[in-house]
């Protein structure tokens, strides 16, 4: 059963989701969002990954956005350790990054870490994250 767990992490308050299993801790949710160089905010945008190596493309959809990288849900990932490209569309904005999979959860999706963005790139994320921090900001009131 997947659930979601509210924590503060780096001063933010961030939504993280876990898989509730038997023998699970939310703590360690709590945890793995504290090694994160960055906040992670809430994002909708669709995505495609790109293994170049192997020539296989999947489309998928951007549920939370960093600066270092971002959650892609997606049903069959590719396994940790896969260099892939991103590409993020939102709005008229586009992204693009060298990025690797850090995580892998099967049926639900892909944590990714971005390890090469270009300079355009750089300047939509920037954007988009600033926009998500001013949402999330009204939502907390």
């Amino acid at each position: 059963m997947v659930k979601s767990l509210l924590v503060r992490s780096g001063g933010h308050l961030a939504k993280t989701s876990y898989y509730g299993g038997r023998g699970f801790q939310p703590e360690a949710a709590i945890a793995y969002l504290d090694k994160r160089r960055s906040p992670r905010y809430s994002f909708i945008a669709s995505a495609e990954l790109i293994d170049e190596r192997a020539d296989v493309r999947i489309a998928s959809r951007v549920s939370e956005l960093s600066l270092h990288g971002c959650y892609l849900d997606m049903m069959n990932p590719f396994p940790k350790g896969t260099l892939v490209v991103v590409k993020i569309a939102a709005g008229d904005a586009f992204f693009k990054a060298k990025s690797k999979i850090i995580y892998s959860q099967p049926n639900m999706g892909a944590g990714v870490v971005f390890l090469q963005v270009e300079p355009d790139s750089q300047a939509s994320l920037e954007r988009w994250l600033d926009g998500a921090e001013k949402d999330n900001q009204r939502q907390a009131g």
